[in-house]
């Protein structure tokens, strides 16, 4: 994909802090850009932002993204608006907390809804027209958390593998049509989603995931790892023997 040329882009759950990030970023470039998320208020200061950072168009639609009614209401006013689509960003989810994730499965399926559940009726919804348009790019935002089950985090982690899987099945399916199917795994992230959790030395900032996502739909990649070194850090993990891996509590 072009940098240089305008780009239409849609974003569901324009308000997170790497979605704004990224948004930011192809503001600058010029780009056309479709932000959906249920803050009112955000998705109007976001877009006063990115119109005066070089956005060529900017259209803000309030959803509820866990509410199916409301999704499927959002995408259908999109298709219809919008023709041609170069970028769909899926960056919304929820982490939860692990200790009331296993004690409350109403907590627990709300979570695998809004993880996996609504990420799937957005790109099963938008598919058709990709699949016309013979192009574009699907990014979807999942997580480290997905490529092992930790101790620590193995609800929300799981939604996220799931939803690595669908992406992995996703691309395989729509590249006889060109369309690209990045899926994003970023480790920890300085966003309001883990504002109450530790700040160590491997979080990362939004500004430097939205950079490296902006970079991979360019490159036309099909997996992200952001920051780059969690690449390295998921394969010594994954490939940790078992009877080692489950007496870690990390």
């Amino acid at each position: 994909m072009n940098p240089a040329r305008v780009e239409s882009i849609v974003i569901m759950g324009a308000s997170s802090g790497i979605a704004m990030a990224a948004a930011q970023r192809w503001a600058a470039q010029g780009s056309r850009l479709y932000l959906v998320a249920r803050d009112a208020q955000k998705l109007s200061d976001l877009a006063h932002d990115l119109r005066a950072r070089g956005a060529t168009h900017v259209e803000i639609q309030v959803a509820d993204l866990s509410s199916e009614k409301q999704v499927e209401e959002a995408c259908l006013h999109i298709l219809q608006r919008w023709m041609h689509i170069d970028v769909l960003l899926l960056a919304f989810g929820i982490l939860g907390d692990q200790q009331k994730l296993v004690h409350d499965h109403h907590l627990c399926r709300r979570l695998y809804e809004l993880n996996v559940s609504a990420p799937v009726q957005v790109i099963n919804m938008f598919r058709p027209r990709f699949q016309e348009q013979r192009g574009g790019c699907i990014a979807v935002l999942s997580s480290v958390a997905g490529d092992r089950g930790r101790a620590s985090n193995y609800v929300y982690g799981s939604s996220k593998a799931a939803l690595t899987a669908y992406c992995s099945g996703l691309k395989a399916d729509l590249q006889t049509y060109g369309v690209q199917v990045l899926t994003i795994k970023p480790g920890m992230v300085a966003t309001a989603m883990t504002a109450h959790l530790p700040q160590g030395p491997l979080m990362a900032s939004p500004q430097t995931v939205a950079r490296d996502i902006v970079r991979a739909v360019d490159q036309g990649r099909s997996v992200l790892y952001t920051p780059w070194f969690w690449r390295w850090i998921m394969l010594v993990i994954k490939l940790l023997p078992g009877f080692i891996f489950n007496r870690l509590r990390f």
